[in-house]
């Protein structure tokens, strides 16, 4: 039986980088371990956590000595894997065929040059949040990057990514279901721009041991699914080495968690999810396949506009698993629920990108 080297070229790369993360984990933990890269001072927060007087909320974040004392930037462990991977494949492809040929390498200038952009830009984001953080730099009301330095980082990059797709690449139509393509025209930039950040306002995702790594994995797997039934093979390997990647990660983040994913991983991540979203077609497939990064995104929303509009609580806690964890709900309990649900909207989620592109709804 012959077998699909586009297969082949997609499962071995999503192999190596789980295996490399593996490998790789037990030195960046022993560094972030001796370097103490955590926070100094739990107390210290820039998500709206929105604390009342009685201090519930911090008692729910900072549980015990060990959550304020296990490290930041595991998500390192995720980067390195990505790079690691994709530099090893195309190394490989230059060295037996004397170019990239594509047979190997998934590195691509029509694919994934973009998305690995975009991983290596909010990497670096992440990267000085992180260090500003642990270091307890203030350059405003909280430690770290300030929240409107990182919101014009994210809005200079996503104009130039969204003018990127309008101007260049001709991108100016998204997909809705049921329907076909809309042309948006000159309105897919600020679209572009309003995707972008939605998308990177979902890191309050990352507050529980193993829940950012669980749900990333599944959404990757389904854009990684979805790229691979469109062809595009070079975006299908690369979504499936950011799983491979994360699942790796995760390996270490289950509870008892070694160390947290942080800005690093999770703008990475994030940042690259939406220039696949947009390459595949499938943005407005995001609010299915990654349900639970807006219901937790909105669910915020809702609280700071109770609290600063109506000054009432709609939820016990923001974000909404630490309201979970305040009605009783262990740990455990919330993250699993919410792999659960990823998985149940992530495969919905492809199912429904299957169907449309197979009836040919998109050009």
């Amino acid at each position: 039986m012959e077998i699909d080297l586009n297969i082949i070229k997609v499962l071995i790369p999503w192999v190596v980088s789980f295996l490399f993360g593996l490998f790789i984990t037990p030195v960046v933990l022993a560094y972030l371990y001796k370097y103490r890269v955590w926070r100094r001072n739990p107390e210290e927060k820039k998500a709206l956590f929105l604390e009342d007087q009685s201090g519930k909320i911090s008692e729910v974040i900072n549980k015990t000595e060990k959550d304020s004392r296990t490290p930041r930037m595991g998500g390192l462990v995720i980067v390195l894997s990505v790079l690691f991977t994709v530099l090893l494949f195309w190394s490989i492809s230059f060295g037996i065929f004397g170019n990239p040929s594509g047979k190997i390498d998934f590195l691509s200038r029509g694919q994934t040059w973009l998305p690995l952009a975009a991983f290596l830009a909010g990497a670096i984001l992440g990267f000085f949040d992180d260090i500003l953080t642990i270091r307890e730099v203030r350059l405003g009301k909280f430690v770290g990057v300030p929240l409107k330095f990182r919101l014009g980082f994210v809005f200079i990059l996503s104009s130039f990514a969204a003018w990127w797709f309008y101007g260049k690449l001709g991108y100016s139509q998204v997909m809705i279901p049921f329907y076909g393509n809309y042309e948006l025209g000159w309105l897919f930039i600020p679209f572009f721009i309003l995707v972008f950040t939605s998308i990177f306002a979902t890191s309050n995702i990352d507050g529980l041991d193993g829940l950012a790594g669980g749900v990333m994995a599944a959404i990757f797997a389904a854009m990684g699914f979805i790229a691979f039934h469109q062809n595009l093979f070079d975006i299908s390997a690369f979504s499936f080495v950011l799983v491979g990647a994360t699942l790796a990660f995760l390996w270490f983040n289950i509870s008892p968690a070694r160390f947290y994913m942080s800005e690093i991983g999770y703008n990475a991540l994030s940042f690259a999810l939406v220039i696949i979203a947009f390459m595949t077609n499938t943005v407005l497939l995001l609010p299915i396949i990654a349900l639970v990064l807006f219901v937790n995104l909105w669910a915020t929303v809702l609280q700071v506009l109770g609290v600063r509009l109506f000054k009432i609580r709609i939820f016990k806690a923001a974000p909404l698993h630490h309201h979970f964890e305040l009605k009783g709900w262990s740990e455990s309990q919330i993250v699993l629920r919410y792999w659960i649900i990823t998985i149940i909207s992530a495969i919905f989620g492809v199912a429904l990108a299957v169907v449309m592109f197979s009836k040919e709804i998109v050009g």
